[in-house]
């Protein structure tokens, strides 16, 4: 096996398997980012769009079969699933959103104030941050909804804040490396305070690289999202979110399983969609792996 391994026959064989290797890093970002802008703009238009009024009952027309009126059927309440579909995209993603930049707000702040603090207030910074690491997100977002309440916000503010410490130890991170960096340094001796220093020569690039991590749990912020509501716990019905419709059609999985495929699908295109797009910033951004695929 040793004598295999160092022949020259084996640059040979990588060059064959090059391709393979390589599809990921070339193909991720147009890939994924040509699905993530698509769902953008569904975001963004669903309201000019959508056929029917999402919240709309038609208990005459319930559990419909796909017409040319309406492309995907009806629910048990007569409601157009296309339409709650387009609206619940708008939903979920803004959900996201609005989760990811208070987890960017947060861990940011708290990993800055570490950082440059230092001493006691490090401390206590990255010892709480400990504290929350060591729950399951999943489970901690639970219990945070019970003492807060179940709901959008409640959900938003549940999953902030248990993802908040992992961005805090990076940034904190990021800014002890960059304090003895020559133009922090320069900035320093210039007379400018260790905030005015941050703000203007460090933040920049610590958000730079902080926005890419956070392309790397747009997936999973997602996941999260609809579970919770699946679980009753986040958004609550009748709003038309994709957690929401696989729960409401749970009783009718054998009777009509499109009902659980459509929002189903949706969430698994999104998902994989920002995981592609992740994966290939990832691969293209990061020094080391860039020179591995290279």
């Amino acid at each position: 096996m040793t004598e295999w391994a160092s022949s020259p026959a084996m640059p040979a064989t990588r060059r064959r398997l090059w391709p393979q290797l390589r599809l990921t890093p070339r193909w991720g970002v147009p890939v994924g980012g040509l699905l993530v802008g698509l769902l953008i703009a569904v975001t963004l238009v669903a309201p000019w769009i959508v056929p029917f009024d999402p919240d709309q009952v038609d208990v005459a027309n319930r559990l419909a079969p796909m017409t040319a009126q309406h492309w995907l059927g009806t629910d048990e309440l007569g409601r157009d699933v296309l339409s709650r579909l387009l609206i619940g995209a708008r939903v979920s993603l803004g959900t996201v959103a609005a989760i990811l930049a208070l987890v960017f707000a947060i861990g940011v702040t708290l990993g800055s104030l570490a950082g440059l603090a230092g001493g006691r207030i490090d401390q206590l910074v990255m010892r709480t941050a400990d504290l929350f690491l060591t729950f399951p997100t999943f489970v901690m977002a639970m219990c945070l909804i019970g003492v807060l309440g179940t709901g959008m916000t409640s959900m938003i503010l549940a999953i902030a804040l248990t993802h908040w410490a992992w961005y805090a130890r990076v940034v904190r991170i990021l800014v002890i490396s960059q304090r003895s960096r020559d133009y922090v340094l320069a900035a320093t001796l210039c007379g400018a305070s260790r905030w005015a220093t941050f703000r203007r020569h460090m933040l920049p690039g610590i958000s730079v690289q902080v926005l890419i991590l956070l392309t790397l749990d747009l997936g999973h912020m997602m996941l999260h999202v609809a579970a919770l509501s699946f679980l009753g716990l986040g958004v609550a019905p009748p709003t038309p979110e994709w957690g929401v419709m696989i729960s409401d059609a749970r009783d009718l999985i054998w009777a009509r399983p499109a009902l659980v495929i459509w929002p189903g699908l949706a969430i698994f295109l999104s998902v994989a969609a920002f995981n592609l797009l992740s994966d290939g910033l990832r691969d293209r951004l990061d020094p080391a792996l860039k020179e591995a695929h290279g």
